[in-house]
């Protein structure tokens, strides 16, 4: 086994116990470590929300660039949302939560996906939609902990 998976069973194994509770990753009660979830989607990019612009949803507040993009993701904010409630998709493939780095990130089929770091978001990347229909099987059970 090569480091990386050494590694992500390790951060697997200790984060579906820390993490279980919450349906969506969050810090301190803010979304996706302040990212942007319509930045993703609008500007290609993983973007930093500002206090300014807060938008409270499924008892969490999620941070926005601007009024705009806030005002978008208030008509819609399953549109906008990362799948898996913004924990690690790959983890969630693999049957385990994990927290994640917010410029670890991918949009396929206008869904966003967020992963533990880019060397995960590679592994993630070589067999998507098989990682994918994982995650869509163990997510139920992962969310209902």
């Amino acid at each position: 086994m090569n480091r990386v998976g050494y590694y992500l069973i390790i951060l697997c194994l200790f984060s579906s116990v820390t993490f279980a509770a919450e349906t969506v990753f969050q810090q301190g009660g803010i979304a996706i470590k302040g990212y942007d979830p319509v930045s993703y989607h609008t500007m290609k990019q993983a973007v930093k929300g500002d206090s300014q612009f807060v938008f409270e949803w499924k008892g969490v507040d999620w941070l926005f660039a601007s009024q705009e993009n806030r005002d978008l993701f208030s008509r819609s904010p399953d549109k906008y949302t990362p799948e898996y409630g913004g924990y690690c998709a790959y983890a969630a493939s693999k049957g385990s939560l994990a927290p994640i780095d917010p410029k670890a990130w991918t949009v396929h089929n206008n869904k966003l996906y967020l992963n533990n770091s880019l060397s995960i978001r590679n592994i993630w990347r070589n067999d998507i939609d098989s990682n994918i229909n994982k995650a869509d099987i163990n997510w139920p059970k992962l969310s209902s902990r």
